[in-house]
């Protein structure tokens, strides 16, 4: 991939960031059918790591951390773990910053991930 499709590529994907936050900031993922139900959940009644997401994304942009915690803690400390990644990828991070490529996104990162979404996904369902 060229530097410049990168580039165009990750703006793309920033534009769509914030028009999805936009709508997750004026439409309460609770009170409204708009947003999809979880189908794990509908199917097992158990939660997957990703249920309470979005009300967790709409109680962060209204600045309710504890409550987006409550919904779905792994996704609120996941985030700044994903900006990092498009960051490092799509603008030029990774030429600024090897190291710390090399330090979140190496050899052992998604082993890692892996292991710590089944330890999050075990224990919500347990406590």
């Amino acid at each position: 991939m060229s530097k410049r499709f990168k580039f165009g590529l990750g703006a793309a994907i920033i534009i769509m960031i914030i028009v999805a936050l936009y709508i997750f900031y004026i439409i309460d993922p609770e009170t409204n059918s708009l947003f999809p139900k979880c189908p794990f959940l509908l199917a097992t009644g158990l939660e997957c790591p990703g249920c309470g997401s979005q009300r967790a994304i709409h109680q962060l942009l209204h600045l309710n951390f504890l409550s987006a915690l409550r919904y779905n803690a792994f996704m609120v400390f996941a985030m700044p773990y994903i900006f990092l990644g498009v960051y490092l990828e799509y603008f030029g991070g990774k030429m600024r910053h090897p190291r710390l490529e090399k330090i979140f996104f190496g050899r052992w990162s998604a082993l890692i991930v892996l292991i710590i979404v089944i330890s999050y996904w075990i224990l919500r369902n347990v406590f």
